[in-house]
């Protein structure tokens, strides 16, 4: 591979990074904004927000976007005039904020995609203007913040002609290692003509080896620059802050003494006058200083011995006179390394390497069961023993990798606060969101797929369920309607419940439209639970109007589909008046489980070992059933339900074998499942069913045995709903259609 390939491989990665920190900066940025809104004078979470403009468009300038720095600019600019005061937080400031905040996200959706939108510049352009407006800068027809062309170029801001403007000196040497550090010495220099006018630049590449002796990753380069410009130093200073570690910077402020430029003379040359003479001339060549003192000539006083700090330099009286934008920053310029070690401790992967790491793990069970198979055929005990060992590493192994891909579901639920603040603010409605239980970890891959049915269920208890004001009040509830997101473990699976206080589901209501829909036949009696089912059903809604947010019949079918298609079922409960609460019941992995094996018929089944309470010999009721598929029988003076599996899958049980009953449970349901042979513990590598298989009830997968026999994974929820429902006169719902 080339260098260019390599150059080009590095850059790729350092902008994907750029690209991922982006999206973590902006969902830190819109919880503050939300924060903000409840809680104005947390300046601590004001910095936050503000800390994570900076760092979004202090990160796009390094990539050369433009368009995400000009209008971040502008969003940074009125978080410090709330910062210093100037500013007041209102409703009207928190929207335009929040506006903002989706602003940016598009324009770094160009830069992920590579396309750039007339639109989006358009809407960089009149946003930009609106946020200006609101810290009192001026408006024009072509403002800093927008992205002014089609194309995505950004105009570069023309040069001050204010002679009047402040000139700053400043003095950068970049480190050896900047180039494999994946910083560009010019993107710095571009950087930083955002903060003013660079009038002149002399680039000292003295230190430049032989063609022979260089080496391409290493940087030589420095810089002496004239800055003309109105802002002060913590603002050039912040240009630099993320090659902190990387480069020497002196800073020498409009009307610095004659000494301070003899102090950097001895600091950069020390006592080496060709280099003395080299840098002098580059001063020279930079034009007159502002104040009319040219610098000193290497002959003249040495009298100030101060050396250049690693980041800036400046009299005690210029640091004390810093503004509160630098005050404000410290944390996060002054212990760079402290900050790189807190990254040290993660490592990105990509999702398929890991998806790979995990089936490579799956393969390994499997081969690993099987040499215990063998190992037992042999009778050896110093191989069994060694087989043994062997299996509990994999399983720790297997049980590692697993736990790479668990992550908190309140990363899920943390993009719900900014939907419960918009449609409540749509509909006119007052609704405060309540998170429990984000700490509890699930499957990454399921952490994706459930995000969509979780944001139909709480726009459905937003716009159907909780009341207006008006209408709380006069059912002698409290004004602000309560909306719960709610997480936590119960046998081997994750509970997800999203609950609220509003008026609750109509009986009656829902009823009559499935009648009219031809759901359900006008004599036919249902349970409670099988009304709230016809919820699910494919184009029914209870909504007279169709609004932005339902009425249309879209949906609820949807949700119900996409959590059977991750092994998850789904329920209702609800009191008419007093609220509504959806539970989603997934299991915590889709790869590996601890399972439980039986055979039933010649057919080995696996039952998550989770939900196996205990196994005990066939009850009497169960023997005297001749047969039957299902029937109760009473354990320890409590009823149960029982499935026979034998004859629930078209088999016949084996009548040479001693049959026994596992009592499995569901949440607060339990069930027998009669089987023919207990084989105990067995880990278990979920596979994929094959399509033409799906049809059958109660299957949630397949496995591969030690042996190389496949066993089919039961679906405890399928098998719980076949033992225990009763099958009310309903035609199909396709009717519906």
């Amino acid at each position: 591979m080339s260098n260019y390939d390599d150059d080009a491989e590095i850059i790729a990665a350092a902008r994907a990074g750029f690209l991922d920190e982006a999206a973590d900066m902006l969902a830190q940025f819109e919880q503050a904004l939300l924060v903000m809104e409840t809680a104005p004078d947390d300046a601590e979470n004001l910095n936050a927000a503000f800390r994570a403009a900076h760092t979004i468009k202090g990160t796009a300038g390094l990539f050369g976007c433009d368009a995400v720095v000009l209008f971040t600019h502008e969003v940074e600019t009125l978080l410090e005039g709330l910062r210093s005061g100037q500013k007041q937080v209102n409703d009207t400031i928190i929207a335009a904020l929040l506006q903002g905040r989706d602003q940016i996200e598009a324009l770094i959706d160009e830069v992920r995609s590579g396309q750039t939108d007339p639109d989006v510049a358009a809407r960089s352009a009149s946003l930009g203007a609106e946020i200006r407006a609101l810290y009192g800068g001026e408006t024009s027809d072509t403002p800093a913040g927008s992205a002014a062309s089609s194309s995505g170029h950004v105009a570069e801001p023309a040069p001050s002609a204010d002679a009047a403007e402040p000139c700053w000196h400043l003095s950068l040497r970049f480190g050896r290692d900047a180039l494999r550090n994946g910083l560009d010495p010019m993107a710095f220099l571009r950087y930083l003509r955002q903060v003013g006018s660079v009038d002149a630049v002399h680039t000292l590449a003295g230190a430049v080896p032989t063609l022979a002796d260089i080496d391409a990753e290493d940087c030589h380069l420095g810089f002496e620059l004239r800055l003309s410009t109105a802002q002060d130093r913590a603002a050039i200073e912040q240009v630099f802050e993320f090659a902190i570690d990387d480069c020497e910077l002196t800073i020498l402020e409009p009307g610095s003494d004659p000494a301070l430029f003899a102090a950097l003379l001895d600091a950069r040359c020390g006592g080496d006058e060709d280099a003395r003479t080299t840098l002098q001339r580059a001063w020279d060549g930079l034009g007159p200083w502002q104040t009319g003192a040219a610098p000193v000539a290497a002959h003249e006083t040495q009298a100030a011995s101060a050396a250049p700090a690693k980041d800036t330099s400046s009299t005690a009286a210029a640091q004390a006179e810093q503004s509160d934008t630098a005050a404000a920053t410290p944390d996060r310029r002054l212990a760079p390394r402290d900050r790189r070690a807190d990254e040290a401790r993660y490592v990105k992967v990509r999702a398929d390497k890991l998806d790979h790491l995990i089936d490579l793990i799956g393969e390994l069970v499997i081969a690993g069961s099987g040499a215990q198979m063998a190992a037992s055929a042999e009778g050896a005990a110093a191989i069994l023993e060694a087989t043994q060992r062997v299996s509990d590493l994999i399983q720790s192994t297997r049980d590692g990798a697993l736990a790479l891909r668990m992550v908190p579901v309140g990363e899920t639920f943390a993009r719900f606060q900014r939907v419960v603040r918009d449609t409540a603010k749509q509909l006119g409605k007052d609704i405060e969101l309540v998170v429990t239980g984000g700490d509890t970890e699930l499957d990454k891959s399921m952490v994706e797929r459930i995000g969509d049915p979780l944001m139909h269920l709480v726009r459905n208890s937003l716009d159907h369920g909780i009341e207006t004001a008006a209408e709380r009040a006069e059912a002698g509830k409290p004004g602000t309607g309560r909306l719960a997101l709610h997480a936590y473990h119960e046998a081997g699976s994750i509970v997800i419940e999203v609950s609220d206080d509003g008026r609750g589901l109509d009986r009656d209501r829902i009823l009559a439209k499935a009648r009219e829909r031809g759901l359900v036949d006008a004599d036919t009696v249902l349970t409670e639970q099988e009304v709230w089912q016809l919820i699910f059903a494919p184009g029914f809604s209870t909504k007279e109007a169709v609004t932005d947010l339902s009425g249309r019949g879209v949906g609820m079918d949807v949700v119900k589909r996409n959590i059977e298609s991750l092994r998850g079922h789904i329920s209702l409960a609800t009191t008419p008046g007093r609220g509504t609460t959806t539970q989603i019941r997934l299991p915590l992995t889709l790869a590996m489980i601890d399972g439980f094996l039986a055979r039933v018929g010649g057919v080995h089944y696996v039952l998550p070992l989770a939900v196996v309470s205990e196994c005990i010999d066939v009850p009497a009721e169960c023997r005297a059933a001749g047969g039957a598929v299902t029937g109760t029988f009473d354990l320890r003076g409590e009823v149960l339900p029982w499935l026979d599996l034998a004859p629930f899958y078209g088999g016949m049980p084996d009548e040479g074998s001693r049959r026994s009953l596992i009592v499995v449970r569901d949440g607060a349901t339990r069930i027998g499942l009669i089987v023919d042979r207990l084989l105990g513990e067995h880990q278990t590598v979920i596979k994929p069913l094959s399509p033409m298989f799906r049809p059958l009830q109660a299957l949630a997968g397949s496995t591969i045995l030690g042996s190389g026999d496949v066993a089919l994974v039961l679906d405890i929820q399928g098998l719980v709903m076949a033992a225990t429902r009763s099958r009310p006169t309903v035609r199909p719902s396709s009717a519906a259609h």
